[in-house]
């Protein structure tokens, strides 16, 4: 497990030595996705755990407790998670490795389920070890299903001593009011371009401009995404997206039919906004590769129109990950964005 800060974390890391001082039970960190929320946040559960800080406030590394966090086996550390997100866990990691075999069988959820916090019960019911500090990482928060978020928030409003939660989400508008208003937040935001560029470049990425404006300026996500096989229907949705027509839309949605869908949502909703920004002000954010088209396109639609659109995908992206028959889906969602350009 790594604990390191990326280089645009500096200040936030600063906050968070401050906030330290007077550490509340239950810390919520946010900020758009793919920026290193989850490894800060791993970073803050090291530094509370380790037994021997630097003077930095940063994890040793050296002592018993960084051992054991490094294998994911600290007698005093739970990370709650959805079953998708196993894949990535440590073998060592208590309790996770063996879920991890039992969702072989079936598809791993993607929520977080109520058994899952309730085994915190048994937890934190627990002497800690050493008499130290108690740390639970749960992350994204907004995969909580309803269940799972009532039980969680009877342990905020009755947290048990010497027991700190974090909580890391994408989407605050997607979490209970009532867990919001018991958590202390902490904001993360976007670093710097420039940051965002060098580091990239460090990890020996091609075209990194190209990759970061996709991801609107998000360096994990740009890796990310540079090391998976989305690109090529990120391409075949981008250049329907360019020539809107029925015929095309249908043949698109016949070919995108096993793309996840939640992505191609995404997708098209960058490539909106897009427009929509070409139309207001002439710049583009995250397909400048595409300007030629994009501003053509701008010319064709009225702006109330393309506001209309953007909300329905917004709308669509509340069950994106569940939908009944992916095809039907997409097929639908690239008729009503040709019918913007009729």
């Amino acid at each position: 497990m790594s604990v390191t800060l990326y280089p645009w974390q500096g200040d936030a890391w600063a906050q968070w030595r401050q906030l330290r001082a007077r550490l509340p039970h239950a810390i919520l960190f946010h900020g758009p996705q793919g920026i290193g929320k989850t490894d800060f946040a791993e970073a803050c559960a090291a530094a509370l755990l380790c037994e021997t800080p630097s003077a930095d406030g940063h994890a040793c590394g050296q002592c018993d407790a960084c051992g054991w966090f490094a294998q994911y086996s600290h007698p005093d550390y739970r990370r709650v998670r959805p079953e998708a997100l196993e894949d990535e866990a440590g073998e060592g990691e208590d309790g996770e490795a063996g879920e991890s075999k039992k969702a072989k069988t079936s598809k791993p959820s993607k929520e977080i389920k109520i058994d899952q916090v309730r085994a915190l019960g048994d937890f934190m019911n627990i002497s800690t070890h050493r008499s130290g500090m108690r740390v639970v990482l749960l992350h994204p928060a907004e995969a909580l299903n309803t269940a799972a978020a009532n039980s969680l928030l009877k342990m905020l409003e009755e947290p048990p001593p010497n027991t700190t939660f974090l909580l890391v989400s994408n989407s605050l508008d997607r979490l209970l009011p009532t867990i919001l208003s018991r958590c202390r937040k902490f904001a993360l935001s976007m670093p710097a371009r420039e940051a965002a560029l060098q580091w990239l470049k460090a990890q020996d990425l091609s075209d990194a401009e190209g990759w970061l404006a996709e991801q609107g300026g998000a360096p994990l996500a740009a890796l990310e995404a540079s090391q998976n096989d989305s690109r090529e229907a990120m391409t075949v949705l981008l250049q329907q997206l360019a020539q809107p027509a029925v015929d095309a839309a249908l043949k698109t949605a016949d070919a995108l039919q096993k793309t996840p869908v939640a992505a191609l949502v995404g997708w098209q909703q960058r490539w909106l906004y897009d427009v929509l920004s070409a139309k207001l002000s002439g710049t583009i954010r995250y397909y400048p590769r595409y300007r030629k088209e994009i501003e053509r396109l701008a010319t064709r639609v009225e702006t109330a129109a393309l506001l209309g659109g953007i909300k329905a995908l917004g709308e669509r992206r509340a069950i994106a990950d569940h939908p009944l028959a992916p095809k039907l889906f997409i097929e639908d969602m690239l008729l009503d964005y040709t019918a913007l350009f009729s």
